[in-house]
């Protein structure tokens, strides 16, 4: 399957926000605590938690919130 430029892009741009907030997210880990360890927990909950947290937010934006055309 080809990808038009547009969508190589935004693929592009979804895998680079995905590594950069999953990067902060062990920041804050190991500076809070000092331990890698625990910086990658907090990337490894934040890599499983945060798709399923998008879901439910877009399923409840799809279903109750309304614009007018």
């Amino acid at each position: 399957m080809k990808l038009s430029p547009d969508r190589k892009r935004h693929l592009l741009k979804t895998i680079s926000y995905r590594i950069l907030g999953t990067g902060i997210s062990f920041l804050v880990g190991y500076i809070l605590t000092g331990d890698v360890m625990i910086g990658g927990a907090f990337s490894v909950v934040e890599i499983c938690v945060k798709p399923l947290v998008y879901y439910g937010h877009e399923r409840i934006w799809y279903k109750f919130i309304r614009f007018k055309k």
